[in-house]
């Protein structure tokens, strides 16, 4: 008998130590954190957006709402590029909020409104909790409405995890530890992080509270400790997101082929000259010359109102340009087809950048010839990726350049008109006047690229 129950003691005894040593292992975890928040204060945190307020209770931030203010984001002083972020986070059932990533507030865009990726807390029906949205930008990239098993994760009145990885292109999330987005988009390399408050429209929706805590991130050996994911990744090169889809955009450029677009001289797509790579499309470098390799390229298609989105990446002392409002039939011989431009150049090593009818008016984003851009526009580096937007409505057109709008003007007005007779467009009958157009993507012999050519025809 005492045999038995010595037996049965020590069994009991290396269940429990097992168990232990267990718990122990499953609850340690190595990874080198950080702590962005001390428990006690918001050193290393600042105010920004609007005037909902923030403070520190029982080791956690909490977030209150006010009425009759915009969205307001308590964001981390420092910026991050790549890392891993984890936190906890307790939110109101009847409250949308968001963590911050990567993201940025400028003068030059929309007067300082934060911009950027925002990785969804949403305890409504709908239940995105985890998707991504780019905040004041482009709208919804990864929605969750394909990933029951992320928007069941999510928990009711109580505290959620979010893992969040921001490694080179590529952002991840998990929410309690279930796959939730996986998103490949290089709009953004670096910024804040912030954790927001939203803005409120009910008065019985005042004093709402959300609550983070344990907040860590990692930003070295990230290989190391990344995981991996279930999911299939939503890719936004030379794609539609779902907010331009139901707004009527449409991609010019497939990001494969060259179906739409032809030579401007031609009648098809020029044999040389002209590359597609990695869904990047390039005219390549020929010496300077204008239109002496491939030559210019244009769509078949005509437009009339629209509005234009292009990246585009110079190499050093390079020139291009998108040109909108042509008409292949003008001018056959050499050069340039005709029509209104906007400027891509390296105003710093091209001497283009200097020239000009008007001062400055060949520089990057200046209407060519006619208008300079605004001396502030907000121009990356060379080998860094710029996006060009066009609106052109009801003869109103406005150029932006990376959020900022640079320029407008009127076409076919008096002071239109009188620009045109002072430049070199002067022996153009009628310039830059037609109701309906091509765009063109111009060969000026230098390495330049294009990629994510979309338009929303509004005619």
């Amino acid at each position: 008998m005492r045999t038995k129950t010595n037996a049965f003691k020590n069994l009991l005894a290396a269940f429990v130590l097992v168990s232990i040593i267990g718990c122990q292992s499953t609850a340690k975890d190595n990874t080198p954190w950080v702590q962005l928040f001390d428990g006690k204060t918001l050193n290393g945190w600042s105010k920004i957006g609007g005037d909902a307020t923030y403070q520190v209770e029982d080791g956690a931030i909490v977030g209150t709402t006010a009425m009759n203010t915009p969205n307001t984001f308590l964001r981390s002083d420092k910026l991050y590029g790549d890392f891993i972020l984890e936190l906890e986070y307790l939110v109101d059932p009847s409250m949308n909020s968001g963590i911050q990533i990567r993201s940025n507030s400028f003068d030059h865009y929309l007067n300082g409104r934060v911009h950027g990726y925002q990785v969804e807390i949403d305890p409504s029906e709908r239940a995105w909790s985890g998707g991504i949205y780019d905040e004041a930008r482009r709208g919804w990239l990864n929605t969750m409405e394909n990933n029951p098993a992320a928007q069941k994760a999510f928990k009711q009145n109580d505290w959620n995890h979010y893992r969040i990885e921001a490694i080179s292109d590529t952002i991840r999330t998990w929410v309690n530890g279930v796959p939730a987005a996986y998103l490949i988009d290089d709009k953004t390399a670096q910024g804040f992080i912030g954790l927001q408050v939203h803005s409120i429209k009910k008065p019985t929706q005042e004093g709402k509270q959300i609550k983070w805590r344990n907040i860590k991130i990692l930003t070295t050996n990230l290989d190391q400790y990344a995981r991996q994911s279930s999911l299939d990744p939503v890719v936004t090169k030379n794609n539609l997101t779902i907010d331009e889809k139901k707004k009527g955009w449409k991609m010019l450029w497939d990001g494969k082929t060259t179906e739409g677009w032809r030579g401007a001289k031609l009648d098809k797509f020029p044999e040389k000259g002209w590359v597609i790579e990695d869904g990047v499309l390039s005219v390549l470098s020929s010496g300077g010359a204008e239109s002496r390799a491939g030559g210019d390229i244009v769509t078949e298609e005509l437009f009339g109102d629209f509005e234009l989105k292009v990246d585009f990446k110079l190499t050093p002392g390079a020139n291009s340009g998108i040109k909108y409002y042509v008409d292949t039939e003008i001018n056959k011989g050499p050069g340039s087809s005709i029509g209104l431009e906007f400027q891509i150049l390296d105003d710093e090593l091209h001497p283009d950048a200097k020239k000009g009818n008007h001062e400055g008016s060949r520089t990057v984003s200046s209407l060519y010839d006619l208008i300079k851009a605004d001396p502030r526009k907000p121009v990356k580096p060379i080998g860094e990726w710029n996006t060009a937007h066009i609106k052109s409505v009801d003869n109103h057109v406005e150029h932006w350049l990376n959020g900022m709008k640079v320029l407008e003007y009127e076409r076919k007005s008096p002071e239109y008109r009188k620009l045109v007779s002072e430049s070199k467009y002067v022996k153009w009958k009628d310039f830059g006047e037609l109701d309906r157009g091509q765009i063109l993507l111009q060969d000026h012999g230098d390495l330049v690229s294009f990629r994510n050519v979309k338009i929303r025809p509004l005619d």
